[in-house]
This record gives structure tokens, C-alpha cells and sequence, in this order.
């Protein structure tokens, strides 16, 4: 344990001089509970560099005594910023749709960005539930359990997808917690169908086999299911901006879940208990950032994924905060020298008056008018390229877009510490967690 304090005490240092030299940071943050009944608040930070770089690394894995009350948990998050000295860069807080951390971000000077894969993980287990497909996902669940529960039916089933000259591969139990598992179970039952049943024919079992029609249904479940998946696994993603893709995905999942008349009635239902929980859901996200950091991605900066009654909207938002950003308005807004109206009076008859008023509008006309980049391309490598010419842009990019769609950082941060905090392991000093957690994250990369 010394020479990890040590290993810990000299990284933390590094990490530090990290966020020392950033303008801006987003925080993302969950609770976890270890096998000892002790609660854990994880906090991860996301940046972008000077040399437009996206980083993101674990502060804390802090044991806390209560997190039910809105205004512990706040003062939780205060502390990290704290004893980070990043108070005053703090940008959003990303958090699960929890009461009690959405109460918590609230009460903060911060604005909060809910989980966007947690918000499409309830729509579709809402829309599995109510839609007509919960019957056929039991029996699902009964058959995976048949084979993963015994050593000897997966030795048999194995065979039979030698037999058939398949990949032998095990098959997935869906789970609540675990996002994209059932569309998972679903593609993998469905890719062994005849080795499932030529293995199930030869043992004496109480099991009921899918139907046709049901099989059916699975099909049809899957390809419904599939464009979640990509989303929910882009949404989830650390090493690429993820804020400024939630509305294009979201407009994606509207045309690709839109009823049409060759649906069967439970596809019908399906798809639109889906969009009528997408749509509730979205009203609670935080729709203004969302859309400012899709302007500034210049693979969507066009905002087709916005109706055209709100386009223009979201580039007067971003022309006004140019506008604050100028350094007029900071000479109008000082508390030093002369009044702001006399100072204004003064203004009125300078000659360069008319260039300072419509810079903000020039640079907004200028970056609009740049072709749109492919999705091959990387936003961050074109924002290094062209933030000396659109600097005042390129500052309001570095903040807007490094803020994560979810809070899948802390997810595997708590992956990482349930397997140290183990039942052998479970009085593990809280502090002893907190290192090896941390430096578990800040040493994958090296």
C-alpha cells in the first residue's frame, strides 16, 4: 500500500496540472453500493485540450455516510470540485434520472445533463412491456437459462453447432441493468435456432419451444431493437464527443420507429409506446445544450435534426454569447470608469462601431458557410484546424462539446470497483478504494 499511495499521490499530481490547464470541465457522477453495504460516489472529469484532444479520467471513488437527500449529494460534488480547485470550471453535471440526483444538480450553480442512455433504455423497457412481447422474451429467458445453468446441455449444444458447422458460441441471459442484453439474447438465439433445436429434441425437458409465429416475432423484436443499439453504444463512448450526436440520433430513432401499414399490430404498438416515451422523457433533458452542442459539431451543424422553426433560434443564442464574449461588452459591463450609459453615448459616433456590432454575426455567417464534414471525419481535428479562424467559436466548441451524452464513465468506474471490492475484500479501507479505482483508470491508457 505504500507504493501505491506513492504511484497514486505523483499521478493525482499529474491529473491535477491536467485540469489546471483547462477552461472548461463536465463532471459526470453516480452512486454505487459495494457487497459491504458501504455507498460509493464515483465522479469522473471530460475536457478538451488545447490541442483539441478529449480527456476523461476518474477524480473519486469517495465513501459518503447518505446520498437520499438532494442537498448531501450536492455538497458531495461541491467537495470533489473543491478539492480539484475546478469550481469555477465546472460546466455540467451529468447524472441518472435518480429523485435525488436530479434535485442535487439542481440546487448546484451547474447545468445538469441527464443520462440519455438511461432515458432510452426505460423507453424501450417500457415499450417490451407493454407492446405484446413480454410472453415470447420469458420463454426466451427460460431456454438461455436451460443451457447456461448446466455445464452439460452447453457441452451438447456446442457440439451441435460444430455439427452444423456454426461458431460455437454461448448464449446471452438478458438483463434489467444491462443495456442492449435482450437485443443481444434475441441475435444470438436467433442465429442458433437449428442447433437449439436439434439439441433440445435429443433431452428429456419441461421447456416450451418457440413457435413459428414466435420466432417470427424475435426476428421482427430484433431489427426493431438494432438502431437502439447503435445509439445507446455511440451515446456510451469516452474517446469521442458524444453531447453533439444525442439530437441527430434522436431524429434518427423517430424516422426509423415511424408506424407504417405493413406492421403487425404489436410492431405498431411497439413503436409507438417508444415514441410516445422518447418524446416525455426528452422534455426533462437538457434540450438548450443539446442543441448549441449540435451547432457546433460541424458534421450537424446544417440541424436537420431540429425542426426549421427552431434553427435559427439556436444561432442567435450562440451570435448573443459572441456577443458577451467581445471585448466591448466587457467594457460596457466593467464596474470600473465611466458609466455604462455615458460610455454607450461615447460609442455612438466611433467609426468602427458598425464592425464591432456585426462581428459577432460575421463570425456566426462564416462558420455556417464552411461545407459540413462527413461522418468519417473527427470534429476535434477539425476544430484544430480551424479554430485560428473562428477563435471566439472555437472557445464556446471546447465547452459545449465536451460534455458526455451519458454517464457510462462512472458505469465503469463501478465495474472496476466490484471486482477489488470482492467478498473476500470487503473491508477494504474506503481510501484504499478510492487509489485503486483511480489509478485502475488513469493507467489504462499508459
Amino acid at each position: 500500500m505504500t507504493k501505491i499511495n506513492e504511484l497514486y499521490d505523483a499521478k493525482k499530481k499529474t491529473k491535477e496540472e491536467d485540469l489546471a490547464s483547462a477552461e472548461y470541465v463536465a463532471l459526470t457522477g453516480d452512486h454505487w453500493t459495494s457487497v459491504s453495504n458501504n455507498n460509493y460516489l464515483g465522479v469522473t472529469a471530460h475536457y478538451i485540450t488545447k490541442t483539441w484532444k478529449l480527456k476523461s479520467f476518474a477524480l473519486t471513488v469517495m465513501k459518503t455516510e447518505e446520498h437520499h437527500f438532494a442537498e448531501v449529494c450536492a455538497q458531495q460534488f461541491q467537495t470533489v470540485a473543491h478539492k480539484w480547485k475546478i469550481e469555477g470550471k465546472i460546466t455540467t453535471i451529468g447524472t441518472v434520472s435518480a429523485r435525488n440526483m436530479t434535485a442535487a444538480a439542481k440546487l448546484l450553480p451547474y447545468e445538469h445533463m441527464p443520462c440519455i442512455a438511461h432515458m432510452l433504455q426505460r423507453s424501450i423497457n417500457m415499450s417490451l412491456s407493454n407492446s405484446g412481447f413480454a410472453n415470447v422474451l420469458a420463454k426466451c429467458r427460460k431456454i438461455v437459462g436451460h443451457f447456461r445453468h448446466s455445464a452439460a446441455n452447453t457441452t451438447e449444444l456446442k457440439a451441435q453447432q460444430a455439427a452444423l458447422g456454426q461458431q460455437q458460441e454461448p448464449l446471452i441471459q438478458d438483463m434489467p441493468t444491462r443495456w442492449n442484453s435482450t437485443v443481444e439474447m434475441i441475435k444470438r438465439l436467433n442465429r442458433n435456432q437449428a442447433a437449439l433445436k436439434a439439441t433440445l429434441d435429443q433431452q428429456n425437458h419441461k421447456l416450451v419451444m418457440l413457435t413459428p409465429p414466435e420466432w417470427d416475432k424475435l426476428q421482427r423484436l430484433s431489427t426493431l431493437l438494432e438502431p437502439c443499439r447503435y445509439v445507446m453504444e455511440i451515446l456510451g463512448g469516452e474517446a469521442y464527443i458524444s453531447c453533439s450526436v444525442v439530437l441527430p440520433a434522436l431524429c434518427h430513432l423517430r424516422q426509423v420507429m415511424k408506424v407504417s401499414e405493413e406492421d403487425p399490430a404489436y410492431v405498431g404498438r411497439f413503436k409507438t409506446i417508444f415514441m410516445e416515451e422518447l418524446a416525455s422523457r426528452q422534455e426533462n433533458t437538457n434540450n438548450a445544450w443539446l442543441k448549441l452542442a449540435t451547432a457546433l459539431n460541424p458534421r450537424f451543424k446544417d440541424l436537420k435534426s431540429l425542426p426549421k422553426s427552431e434553427r435559427e433560434e439556436v444561432w442567435t443564442s450562440l451570435g448573443g454569447m459572441l456577443y458577451e464574449q467581445s471585448p466591448r461588452r466587457s467594457l460596457l459591463t466593467s464596474q470600473d470608469g465611466p458609466p455604462r450609459k455615458k460610455t454607450h453615448l461615447l460609442q455612438m459616433g466611433s467609426d468602427s462601431e458598425s464592425d464591432e456590432e456585426v462581428q459577432p454575426d460575421r463570425e456566426i455567417h462564416r462558420y455556417r458557410a464552411e461545407p459540413s464534414i462527413s461522418m468519417e471525419d473527427c470534429p476535434m481535428q477539425w476544430w484544430a484546424a480551424h479554430s485560428g479562424a473562428h477563435d471566439k467559436l472555437a472557445r464556446l466548441a471546447s465547452k459545449y462539446l465536451a460534455t458526455p451524452a451519458s454517464t457510462v464513465p462512472c458505469e465503469r468506474l463501478f465495474s472496476v470497483a466490484g471486482h477489488i471490492v470482492q467478498k473476500k475484500r470487503s473491508a477494504l479501507h474506503s481510501e484504499n478504494v478510492n487509489q485503486l479505482v483511480c489509478l485502475s483508470n488513469w493507467l489504462k491508457d499508459e
